[in-house]
């Protein structure tokens, strides 16, 4: 999640107080090995727990309500689903100290896919794009609103409650690249997105919130899992269709929208939360690192470039 937190309102977390936490109300796993994960979300600590488990504990206060989130539905969603998504084995209470609930989940092996969706990234389209279709045919009744806790994944583009695809705080970082790119350019993708017809009707279908390829894990080149269901919500599917943008490379985007049958105006949408994410800052551009500087020069040409193709040409399946 791209949202975050000021360091001063970080809850730490090390190993002894996991192992603390186990010993209290999980006796039976206190015993096993316990090593922090090679990487952390930005939302989680999360440390390896003997050969198959996970224990993942909130750093802040804002996001300790996905804990609750996802043990009242992932063990609901998970067998509606394609791929393998982590059902919690355990909810842990607030104690020794620490203010949260936690989670204990099985670990799930597998790779994130390279940038670019790795060796074969038409195939990883189609697989992201099934598992897509599966949640959104899931009933969303009684499911979670977009809300603070899920950095309000899933209102819609332009929405003025504090999500990354706001309308002001995208217009001042596109206004702050001016110099660098061409910003009517880029601001003609965003009034697009604000701008699309139909609108979204408000009829909300499950949305994971946030599929990107650190949230995807893959065994042999197939999509083996989804995880980190911290941003679920019932809302605006256009907000899942990010993963074109932070997953996929330009050629496998006609792969994955077909896949999806997505009409204009939702792809329009989605374009605008896959700029949300990942509109560059001007440091990006800096002379110092020039693979750098290409890669948000190439970023903002697609987005353009995909806003000037217009409206998709539809596809005849035989």
């Amino acid at each position: 999640m791209s949202v975050s937190d000021p360091p001063a309102n970080q809850v730490p977390v090390d190993e002894p107080l996991v192992r603390r936490l186990l010993a209290a109300q999980f006796p039976r796993w206190a015993e096993l090995p316990i090593e922090r994960t090679r990487t952390w979300g930005t939302d989680n600590a999360m440390f390896r727990l003997g050969p198959d488990r996970v224990v993942r504990l909130p750093r802040f206060a804002r996001w300790a309500p996905q804990v609750d989130r996802e043990q009242r539905w992932l063990p609901w969603l998970a067998p509606q689903l394609p791929s393998t998504i982590p059902v919690p084995l355990g909810l842990g209470q607030p104690a020794e100290g620490y203010p949260f609930r936690w989670s204990v989940y099985p670990w799930l092996d597998g790779e994130n896919p390279a940038r670019g969706g790795g060796a074969d990234p038409d195939r990883l389209a189609r697989e992201v794009a099934e598992f897509i279709r599966a949640l959104r045919r899931i009933d969303p009744t009684g499911g979670p609103e977009p809300q603070a806790s899920n950095a309000y994944r899933g209102v819609p583009v332009g929405d003025s409650r504090p999500s990354l695809a706001a309308d002001d705080p995208i217009r001042r970082r596109i206004a702050a690249l001016a110099g660098l790119v061409d910003t009517d350019a880029l601001t003609a993708v965003w009034e697009a997105a604000l701008a699309a017809v139909p609108a979204w009707d408000g009829r909300g279908v499950w949305i994971h919130g946030d599929l990107a390829a650190g949230n995807l894990l893959t065994v042999g080149g197939r999509l083996r899992a989804v995880i980190d269901f911290g941003c679920l919500a019932v809302g605006d599917p256009a907000c899942d269709l990010m993963a074109a943008w932070t997953l996929l490379p330009a050629g496998s985007r006609a792969v994955f929208r077909d896949a999806l049958s997505v009409d204009d105006a939702t792809w329009a949408r989605g374009r605008g939360w896959g700029m949300a994410l990942r509109i560059p800052a001007p440091e990006d551009f800096s002379a110092v690192d020039p693979d750098r500087a290409a890669y948000a020069r190439r970023i903002v040409a697609e987005f353009v470039a995909d806003h000037r193709r217009g409206p998709a040409v539809p596809r005849h399946r035989h």
